[in-house]
């Protein structure tokens, strides 16, 4: 038997478990009840190879009472018959027996004891992996090297050959009970070296809280998420699945978005919000048969409150800020875990834009209602092949309502979008993913987005640094593939990705200076008409 092999397979298993886990908790937590389970096979094995200890015992006294008895048989026909050759013939016989059952026996024992050996092996390694620590961590580390071109209105162009980034996420998180976690990531993402250029204009942009992590900015580690999350299966008595958590949930790399990423999905659709928040949600399982639940998602976005060493500090002040809040509803009619049909609605308040001196403050702008629906099969069918049954493909439709503060629209010049009025837009996002056609493991990807002109999604974290695909006034293109280099821990993508702009502003914030969308014509200066940008990264996790 040969047991490097064994163990080396054993362990790959075992650490693998669990690998679609949607927290880190949740595959330590397999981890260890892997471990538990291998530790009673263990004692398991080790009772059985006791009884067959006892029972072989007895089975060799038996036997040799039957050769005592097959003795005297033997000495009585020697007496009557000595010039036969049956007596040779008798003790051959018995002597074979005798042998084949030790070898029998002797392989059981050997199997046994290399059993034995291999699981202790790899509860041993289980526990060197989960360190006996309470607080669980997990390192996600990737770099990025990308070449971005940009092609401008008038005819001139800009790019970078080159744009190296460095980002790293530390996980962590700890069940205190069956029904309490708490969930956590500190992220750091910067350009190589130092970047130019961020004293340029509104260099405070840089640094606003929905994209702290997403951007890469400086050397600082900062909390991307931390929350507590309280997980039950009734409800006030009911058989209804729940959760509840409050803090700094996960909005970035939501549904369908995360496919590219390859990343676990956060609760929210990628097609309408993908920046960081601070808020509490709740989700109850309505019925578990389909899979029906519904969501309760409550933000905010910003705090209306003066400085530290104010005169009053931290009340509200006078500007023409207020707080940002959010209010959101996910319902997901039908979830099988191959098909999903799923719905969301949110309305955001006091939304902000620069102000019209471009000082690099903002005004607040009025409200916007969103909202999308999406359909997504992991599997085209069942059974269909190897390659539909492991083909995703989704599609997902959403528009967005813009709702102008009153007292600014009376203002000339001011509104949402370029307009004083109510102002719709929409978006369709069609994609698929299918298994890679070089590797077992890899995956490859196809998607396409088209945005009407008043469109405006709140995806300003989408890890697309040439600008987000999904907000695009226009068509956007995109084609990845995703290879494993050692197991599900080291891995490389190349993607490409491409967007054609119809109108201005898709990467602006929802007033009038930087979201008004104006038709892009040949010679408009300032204004990008197309941009592309080709990503390879190297990303280790464990």
């Amino acid at each position: 038997m040969n047991k490097p092999l064994l163990l080396s397979l054993a362990a790959a298993a075992l650490l693998g478990t669990n690998l679609n886990a949607q927290t880190m908790y949740e595959r330590f937590e397999a981890m260890e009840k892997e471990m538990t389970k291998l530790k009673q096979e263990i004692a398991t094995l080790k009772s059985a190879k006791s009884v067959k200890s006892v029972k072989s015992a007895k089975k060799v006294d038996e036997e040799a009472e039957d050769d005592a008895e097959d003795d005297e048989a033997v000495a009585s026909q020697d007496k009557e018959d000595v010039a036969s050759g049956d007596k040779d013939e008798k003790t051959a016989t018995v002597a074979a027996s005798s042998e084949d059952e030790e070898e029998e026996g002797g392989e059981e024992i050997v199997s046994t004891e290399d059993r034995l050996f291999e699981l202790e092996e790899a509860v041993s390694e289980l526990n060197r992996n989960t360190s006996g620590s309470h607080l669980k961590f997990q390192i996600d580390y990737r770099f990025a090297i990308e070449n971005m071109q940009y092609k401008m209105a008038d005819g001139t162009e800009a790019e970078n050959d080159a744009f190296m980034t460095n980002r790293l996420w530390i996980d962590m998180g700890y069940k205190a009970t069956n029904n309490l976690s708490f969930i956590g990531q500190l992220a750091y993402n910067k350009a190589f070296g130092v970047r130019s250029g961020t004293a340029n204009s509104f260099p405070s942009w840089e640094t606003i809280d929905w994209i702290a992590n997403e951007n890469a900015y400086d050397d600082n580690i900062r909390v991307r998420t931390a929350y507590f999350l309280w997980q039950d299966t009734q409800f006030m008595g009911l058989d209804m699945p729940w959760t509840f958590s409050i803090g700094r949930r996960p909005s970035t790399n939501g549904q369908l978005v995360n496919l590219r990423d390859d990343d676990a999905p956060s609760s929210p659709s990628g097609h309408t919000i993908n920046v960081e928040f601070d808020g509490a949600s709740s989700q109850f399982t309505l019925n578990k048969e389909y899979g029906t639940s519904v969501k309760l998602c409550l933000g905010r976005g910003m705090s209306n409150a003066d400085a530290k060493f104010a005169t009053t500090p931290y009340a509200e002040v006078s500007s023409d800020n207020s707080a940002i809040d959010i209010a959101g509803l996910i319902f997901t009619p039908y979830d099988n875990k191959q098909y999903k049909l799923s719905t969301m609605y949110y309305y955001a308040a006091n939304l902000i834009d620069a102000k019209a001196d471009m000082s690099g403050n903002f005004d607040t702008v009025g409200g916007l209602h969103s909202g999308n629906v999406y359909f997504s099969a992991k599997g085209i069918g069942k059974d269909l092949g190897a390659f539909l049954d492991d083909t995703t493909v989704f599609a997902s439709f959403a528009f967005s309502k813009t709702d102008p503060n009153d007292k600014v629209a009376a203002v000339v010049g001011n509104g949402m979008l370029g307009s004083t009025d109510s102002e719709t837009g929409t978006s369709f996002w069609l994609g698929t993913q299918f298994p890679s056609l070089i590797t077992d493991d890899g995956k490859w990807g196809l998607e396409f987005n088209h945005g009407s002109k008043y469109w405006r999604p709140i995806t300003y974290g989408e890890d697309t640094n040439i600008g987000s695909k999904i907000a695009a006034r226009g068509d956007a293109y995109e084609a990845y593939f995703t290879e494993y280099l050692v197991d599900d821990i080291l891995s490389m993508q190349l993607r490409y990705t491409y967007i054609d702009y119809d109108y201005t502003g898709s990467n602006g914030f929802f007033g009038n200076a930087s979201g008004t969308p104006t038709k892009i014509v040949d010679g408009m200066a300032n204004t990008v008409e197309s941009a592309q940008d080709i990503r390879l990264y190297v990303r280790y996790r464990y």
